[in-house]
């Protein structure tokens, strides 16, 4: 993934925040938080934020399957700082939508990474609920 637009580093753009407590056993032997811990970060952030964001009351007899998740790293993250995750939706498709996450800590991006997931029914890519996709337009990025 090439690093992302600049204009998505913005924290203000993003409507979900949550803070992520880093553990000893996320670092790496070079003293950082290591790639796989901070997967591990967006995957926490992305599910909090559809508990936040009223995703399971929007699915009803529908499921969402992750179809390609990217992840730039672009800062060294420490530990025993905490890191809040930011999360947004960047577009809306028929059966599909795009969330973006950024890490954060000490005021730093230090990961962004773009997920995109499709709405499943009877185990086929199905049209997003009308309820759902309202649901997640009050989640959009910020101008």
């Amino acid at each position: 993934m090439a690093k992302p637009d600049p204009a998505l580093l913005s924290a203000g753009r993003y409507p979900f925040v949550h803070e992520i407590s880093t553990r000893f056993a996320d670092m790496d032997p070079n003293n950082h938080l290591n790639n796989v811990a901070l997967a591990a970060m967006f995957e926490d952030g992305r599910v909090r934020f559809n508990h936040g964001s009223g995703f399971r009351e929007g699915m009803v007899g529908h499921r969402a399957m992750v179809a390609s998740t990217e992840i730039a790293y672009l800062a060294e993250g420490h530990f025993p700082l905490p890191i809040t995750v930011h999360c947004g939706v960047e577009a809306l498709g028929r059966s599909s939508w795009t969330v973006v996450q950024m890490l954060i800590q000490q005021g730093k991006p230090i990961a962004f990474a773009r997920s995109t997931l499709v709405c499943i029914r009877d185990d086929r890519p199905a049209p997003l609920p009308d309820a759902f996709r309202a649901t997640l337009e009050q989640w959009v990025l910020r101008a």
